[in-house]
């Protein structure tokens, strides 16, 4: 079976010009309008859930809108919204416009699936909003750039792969203390992060070690033979793609990672680290 992932480079490398650029800047900008609309209405808002029984009977726009609820009403939701904005922003300029409106599009599309079969499987009425699926955007963020410094209330330096075990804290707790079905939306929302970071992660697992011996001669040879029939030169550690079948790639080596590892040029900063 073929890494979901690979299929997702590839369609991305045929079409750069696909998405919306700035995704990330015109739903936080919708998000702060729904926010200020519903500070003087606050019924307003009611209008922009999502209810699979409502949608039903034709309020189709909930289909949408649950992805611009603010996160808050109160004033702390600015601060959730630049943190919102910064996130997606950075994403998207690590991966390019194609591959992190697929992020959103395919979030969002596991969200609907989820509301409308907890609705007609089970008949329940699940009010969802985008806040887990914002909420996961930082666990995507902290793979790249675990060792980034921030100041958390502005002034407490912390590694980014620290608060992201917070947040990974916060899921578990919503998780185990929300009632069936809605204790399954923070799930459904990390999805996204196992579909584009799923296969790096499988490489820290733990693996049994072999009791067969190895015979070294008879390897060394099939290496020696792949070496020779193969027709590439480079060839990416995440996406597989090669400088013969994508001859205008561009690929680099990564000076962080253990040992020597080449990436083209979509996955050189968009990789977890080989560690050995």
């Amino acid at each position: 079976m073929k890494d979901p992932m690979r299929l997702i480079d590839r369609f991305c490398y045929k079409h750069p010009n696909f998405g919306i650029p700035n995704l990330m800047r015109y739903l936080t900008i919708a998000n702060v309008v729904f926010w200020i609309l519903g500070t003087a209405n606050s019924v307003l808002l009611s209008y922009l859930s999502f209810d699979a029984a409502l949608i039903l009977k034709g309020q189709v726009w909930r289909l949408f809108t649950f992805m611009l609820y603010p996160p808050s009403t109160g004033m702390l939701a600015f601060l959730v919204f630049y943190f919102y904005y910064w996130m997606g922003s950075t994403l998207e300029q690590v991966w390019g416009t194609p591959q992190f409106n697929i992020y959103i599009l395919i979030g969002w599309a596991l969200t609907v699936i989820y509301g409308m079969l907890a609705y007609l499987l089970g008949g329940y009425r699940i009010r969802i909003n985008a806040q887990y699926l914002y909420l996961s955007m930082f666990f995507s963020y902290a793979a790249l750039f675990p060792d980034q410094q921030v100041l958390l209330f502005f002034f407490i330096p912390i590694k980014i792969k620290w608060l992201a075990l917070i947040d990974a804290a916060y899921f578990v707790l919503a998780v185990l203390s929300s009632p069936f079905p809605a204790n399954l939306a923070p799930i459904v929302a990390v999805l996204n992060f196992f579909l584009f970071f799923g296969s790096a992660l499988l490489r820290y697992l733990p693996r049994k070690p072999s009791s067969s011996t190895v015979n070294f001669r008879k390897a060394s040879r099939k290496i020696r033979q792949e070496d020779r029939s193969r027709l590439y030169r480079h060839k990416c550690a995440v996406c597989g793609r090669t400088d013969t079948e994508y001859p205008g790639l561009e690929f680099r080596y990564c000076s962080r990672c253990a040992g020597y590892h080449c990436f083209c040029i979509d996955h050189i900063n968009n990789h977890i680290h080989f560690t050995e």
